[in-house]
């Protein structure tokens, strides 16, 4: 069935997903949309002229990536505009997901100009799909932050998430960040590294934190290529139970002479309760007491 939009005289806009690996995962609407489309947006031409070559797909190619992405914007939608129909694709997977293309996509719907959504692969729910954690609700977090503070603050807001969380995230610091995960959210938390999904060294390793960070330590191959962190939200339910009555009294009281971080460690060393559990109880309990 052909798409509507590309036989209409006003041109639109394609959000087109390639894949993440294998080729034989784009799909036939995808391949037959970049074809007949007049101008293809890619983050990066040279790595999707070599998807195109394979395809034998000659239509042209614009780069429109994270530094360009809004001074490129106007023009495209100049040329959609005047009737061109514009394919936007990203290196790999489904555009905007932690890719560019947001302002892009934005300034469309703002010109009135309409948005195709062409689906495909996205590793974030590729490596839900194989990952064996609770997939019914998942919060995805994207890229943690680069620096270690920055990092372990952003994990310390999620301590008491109780959804599926997804991360991406760069192989030269997938072993940082799994020893922070395991740190901020105890070691015995359920987590999964996915990496280079789809492609012939596709690895997929469910395990606790702490397991999960010693196997990848000693492992520099898993060190490599594309990786998705995926790490079991919370049970909230036996998280409330495990601070027993006992245990909050023990912590109220050393609150009345330490600060809430302190005295969760040593509420921590009393009862085998883990520190960052006692401390988000504290925040949520304490902090108008």
């Amino acid at each position: 069935m052909q798409d509507e939009a590309l036989n209409n005289a006003a041109g639109c806009l394609y959000v087109v997903a390639t894949p993440i690996g294998n080729l034989d995962d784009i799909t036939a609407r995808a391949l037959r949309v970049l074809a007949e489309v007049q101008l293809i947006a890619a983050e990066d031409t040279r790595h999707s002229s070599r998807l195109l070559q394979h395809f034998s797909i000659s239509t042209p190619l614009v780069a429109c990536h994270d530094h360009n992405e809004r001074a490129q914007s106007s023009s495209l939608l100049q040329r959609i505009e005047q009737g061109a129909n514009v394919a936007l694709i990203s290196d790999a997977g489904t555009p905007l997901i932690s890719d560019p293309g947001y302002h892009l996509v934005a300034q469309a719907h703002a010109a009135g100009i309409k948005v195709v959504p062409v689906p495909g692969v996205s590793a974030a729910i590729t490596a839900l799909s194989a990952a064996g954690l609770p997939c019914d609700r998942f919060a995805f977090e994207g890229f943690l932050p680069a620096k270690e503070g920055a990092r372990q603050k952003y994990l310390q807001r999620l301590t008491q998430e109780s959804r599926t969380m997804i991360f991406y995230e760069a192989p030269h610091r997938v072993l940082g960040s799994v020893r922070a995960m395991a740190e901020v959210f105890g070691g015995e938390r359920q987590a999964v590294l996915a990496r280079e999904l789809t492609k012939t060294f596709e690895t997929i390793k469910r395990a606790s934190l702490a397991d999960l960070a010693q196997w990848i330590g000693a492992d520099t191959n898993q060190q490599r290529g594309e990786c998705v962190l995926l790490v079991k939200g919370v049970d909230t339910k036996a998280a409330t139970d495990e601070i027993s009555v006992d245990t909050q009294s023990i912590l109220k009281l050393l609150c009345n002479e330490l600060p809430l971080k302190k005295a969760a460690a040593m509420t921590a060393q009393i009862t085998g309760v883990r520190k960052n559990l006692l401390y988000q109880w504290g925040l949520d309990n304490l902090a108008s007491s």
